[in-house]
């Protein structure tokens, strides 16, 4: 029999946290990757961390992880937070070459 479909290799596996569980975090208190693993909240602190938009935001937050939903975003900026996603990685076009790196 004939294989159907595919493993996509480049797909990125997110640990995903939903807004409600940032009751655990003091008003104000800053939500980074690390803080998530010590507050148990993530099992690794190598994978990348998606908040989802589950639940209500009880304060401002100031949140730095690696992806965030529209409607996570949206609360978390209504309740006065704020949100800041990592730099997007540029490509060079391909035939271009690196530029030389001199020490």
């Amino acid at each position: 029999l004939p294989k159907r479909g595919f493993t996509n290799i480049h797909k990125v596996e997110y640990q995903v946290v939903n807004v409600a569980m940032l009751e655990r975090f003091g008003k104000g208190e800053a939500v980074t990757r690390q803080t998530l693993k010590a507050k148990r909240l993530i099992d690794r602190g190598d994978m990348p961390v998606k908040l989802l938009g589950d639940g209500d935001v009880n304060g401002a937050f100031q949140v730095s992880v690696d992806a965030v939903s529209a409607t996570a975003k949206s609360k978390i900026e209504a309740a006065g937070g704020s949100v800041t996603l990592p730099e997007p990685r540029k490509y060079r076009a391909r035939g271009v070459r690196k530029p030389p790196t001199r020490a």
